[in-house]
């Protein structure tokens, strides 16, 4: 055997792990629920060929289709842009040369690695309306407390709020970015004159868009499969507020046993983030900038 496929047979031995993963856990799984996504899948039986009723159903014969998809965009369009406004304004807070700034940093990422059936039980107390946190807070300005998880107007913002729970992700990745800014761009913007939001809009904004977009792909990736709270806290409800298309994506599969239904329905998620990913992919030659 020549060296050269002595290398290549070596780099597919070390290769073997990932290829496995990537044959069996994904593209695997992929391919069988693409099969049941034309097929009526009771789970106990075997699926039987029904072609495009699937999909035919879910934007005809399904209410809770569109409502699930409206629950999930509102979730996204408030959810995401906070999260990384907030991310990043507290990243540039803690970027600064402060006592004990490492004790905040590690107070801030610590929620990330939180089991979130925790973080879930912990927000049920603190949105409590009789004992909670929020029940605390209102009453000391001699307000009644609202009745957030059980009021449908109130309970898709409170599961936006818990969200913010989680920023120390987005937010240890701002700060890694702000720490390699060159110094000499701030003291030349110094010289200059400028003031801290012009440094901001022509110094951070240009420098950080690489990342900014980064966080903002992977947190729409996230918010579209949103989940567990609404399957821990409010259970979809109140009247299908907090419905989110995972959710009625889990009910159907495992609560109904309409395992071609959802497969089609986790295709149907598939195309919206790939959509959504291209979209601002495309949308980022106008405001990313990269430096060379």
């Amino acid at each position: 055997m020549s060296f050269k496929k002595k290398q290549i047979f070596w780099a597919f031995v070390m290769l073997s792990p990932w290829l496995l993963r990537l044959v069996f856990i994904t593209i695997g799984p992929m391919a069988s629920s693409l099969y049941y996504s034309f097929t009526k899948y009771p789970i106990l039986s075997a699926p039987k060929w029904v072609g495009f009723n699937n999909y035919i159903k879910m934007f005809t014969d399904d209410p809770l289709f569109f409502k699930s998809l409206w629950n999930t965009l509102y979730y996204t369009l408030i959810s995401v842009p906070l999260n990384l406004a907030v991310a990043l304004g507290i990243a540039m807070l803690l970027n600064q040369k402060i006592w004990g700034v490492n004790v905040f940093r590690t107070i801030i990422y610590v929620p990330v690695m939180i089991p979130v059936v925790v973080s879930a039980s912990l927000f049920m107390w603190i949105f409590n309306s009789e004992v909670g946190l929020s029940s605390i807070l209102f009453n000391l300005f001699g307000a009644e407390s609202p009745i957030w998880f059980r009021d449908p107007n109130l309970a898709k913002p409170a599961l936006i709020i818990m969200n913010l729970w989680y920023l120390g992700r987005p937010m240890a990745i701002f700060l890694a970015g702000l720490q390699g800014i060159p110094k000499q761009l701030y003291e030349a913007a110094d010289i200059d004159g400028a003031g801290s939001f012009r440094k901001f809009r022509n110094i951070v904004l240009p420098i950080m868009s690489p990342i900014l977009f980064f966080n903002l792909i992977m947190g729409v990736i996230d918010s579209f499969q949103v989940f567990t709270p609404a399957f821990i806290i409010t259970k979809g409800g109140p009247l299908n507020s907090t419905n989110f298309f995972m959710f009625h994506l889990y009910r159907q599969a495992f609560s109904f046993f309409k395992m071609g239904y959802a497969s089609a329905l986790s295709w149907i998620l598939f195309i919206i983030i790939l959509v959504m990913t291209l979209l601002i992919s495309r949308s980022s030659r106008s405001w990313v900038f990269y430096q060379s």
